[in-house]
C-alpha cells in the first residue's frame, strides 16, 4: 500500500517538475530563457497553467459520443498508473511482488490504446480520429521490438519478477554475474557490484537492446520524433483536439506518467534498478556505503534515490531527443519499426538465448 501511495504522489509531482524542466531544457537547446515572468525563474508558471485549466469549461461537442468522450481520459490515466503497481522502489519496498510482473506491465500499459481510440472516435472529429488511428498503429507496431528487447533481459535473468531482476544486478546477487567472460579469468564480478553488475554490462548485447528499448519507449509515449498522433501541423492536436479544461490536463498528465513509467522500467531491466552504480574497487568500497542493507532505513533511502535518479536521467534524454530531432514521416516511422528495429530485436533475442546457454554450460 505504501509504494502505491508514493507513486500516487510521485506522478503528479513529476508532472510539476517535468513540465517546468522540459520548458527550460527546450529553451536552453533553442537559446531562449523559457518561463520567467510567473515567480522567480518562472517556477510558478505550471501552477498558473493549472489555475487556468481549472477555470476552463469542460466542453463536450454536440455530436460527440458523450460516454466514450468523457470516459477516455480516465481509461488512459488508469492504464498508465496501474503499471506502477509492480515496480520495486528498494530491496524491501514494492507494491506487488507478482511473479509475472513484466508481463503484467506490458499488458496493462498496452491498454491505453483503447482509451486513445475511445477519445478519437468519441470526439466525432476527423482530425481526432486520424490522430487516434495513427497512435494505435504506432503503439501496436512498436510494442513488437519493445517486447523483444524486454524478453532479452528476461531471458538473461531467467525471471519475470522485477524485484528478482533488481537483486541480480547488485551486490546482493544470488547467482554469478558475467562481464564479457571476465569470470573465466577468476575475477568474481559479484564482489565488485555497482555498474559492473548491471545488465547492460553483464551481457554485451543488452546495451544495444537498451538503445532499441529507449527508441521504442519514445514511440509508446507519443514523444517526438514519434509524435505523429499529436501532429499539430496537419491534424491540429490529434486525439485530444476536442478536450478542454481538466480532461485535457488528465491526458497531459498521462503522457508524462507514461514517460516516467517506461523510464522506471528501463532502469530496472537494464540499468541496475535501485542498486548503486558505484563499485567496490580498491580499499575504498563505495558500494558499501552508497547502498543500504535490505530492510534498513538507509536501504530505503538509497534504493529510492538511485532508481529515481536513473529514471529521471532517462526522462531528460527523452526531452533532449524531442527538442533535437525533427518529426519523422509516417512511412519512415513504420520502416524503422518493421525493417530495422524488429529484425534487430529478433537477432538480439537469439544471441541472448545462445549467451544464456553458454553461461549454463
Amino acid at each position: 500500500m505504501i509504494p502505491l501511495l508514493i507513486f500516487l504522489a510521485m506522478v503528479p509531482g513529476f508532472v510539476v517538475v517535468g513540465v517546468y524542466l522540459e520548458r527550460k531544457v527546450s529553451a536552453f537547446i533553442q537559446d531562449r530563457l523559457g518561463p520567467m515572468e510567473v515567480g522567480k525563474y518562472g517556477l510558478l508558471q505550471l501552477f498558473a497553467d493549472l489555475l487556468k485549466l481549472l477555470q476552463k469549461e469542460d466542453i463536450v461537442p454536440t455530436a460527440a459520443d458523450r460516454r466514450l468522450f468523457l470516459l477516455a481520459p480516465a481509461v488512459i490515466f488508469a492504464s498508465v498508473f496501474a503499471g506502477f503497481a509492480v515496480l520495486p522502489l528498494s530491496p524491501d519496498l514494492q507494491g506487488s511482488g507478482a511473479a509475472v510482473g513484466v508481463f503484467y506491465l506490458m499488458a496493462v500499459v498496452s491498454f491505453d490504446v483503447v482509451g486513445i481510440l475511445m477519445a478519437g472516435w468519441g470526439s466525432n472529429n476527423k482530425y481526432s480520429l486520424f490522430g487516434a488511428m495513427r497512435s494505435v498503429a504506432q503503439i501496436i507496431s512498436y510494442e513488437i521490438p519493445l517486447g523483444l528487447t524486454i524478453l532479452c533481459a528476461v531471458m538473461i535473468c531467467q525471471t519475470l519478477n522485477l524485484q528478482e531482476i533488481s537483486f541480480q544486478q547488485g551486490i546482493y546477487t544470488y547467482e554469478p554475474n558475467y562481464l564479457f567472460g571476465i569470470q573465466a579469468l577468476g575475477i568474481e564480478v559479484t564482489e565488485w557490484g555497482g555498474i559492473f553488475s548491471w545488465n547492460i554490462l553483464r551481457n554485451p548485447f543488452l546495451l544495444v537492446a537498451y538503445v532499441i528499448f529507449f527508441i521504442c519507449t519514445l514511440a509508446e509515449s507519443n514523444r517526438a520524433p514519434f509524435d505523429l498522433p499529436e501532429g499539430e501541423s496537419e491534424i491540429v492536436a490529434g486525439y485530444h483536439t476536442e478536450y478542454s479544461g481538466m480532461r485535457f490536463a488528465l491526458l497531459y498528465l498521462s503522457e508524462y506518467g507514461m514517460m516516467l513509467l517506461v523510464s522506471f522500467l528501463g532502469a530496472i531491466l537494464f540499468l541496475g534498478s535501485w542498486n548503486t552504480p558505484l563499485p567496490n574497487l580498491g580499499p575504498i568500497r563505495l558500494a558499501d556505503w552508497t547502498s543500504g542493507e535490505p530492510g534498513t532505513v538507509w536501504g530505503y533511502v538509497t534504493g529510492v534515490f538511485w532508481l529515481l535518479s536513473k529514471a529521471l536521467f532517462a526522462v531528460l534524454l527523452q526531452m533532449w531527443v524531442r527538442w533535437t530531432f525533427p518529426r519523422v514521416r509516417v512511412d519512415q516511422m513504420m520502416f524503422l519499426c518493421w525493417k530495422v528495429l524488429t529484425p534487430a530485436g529478433l537477432l538480439l533475442l537469439l544471441l541472448s538465448g545462445v549467451w544464456r546457454l553458454l553461461m549454463v554450460s
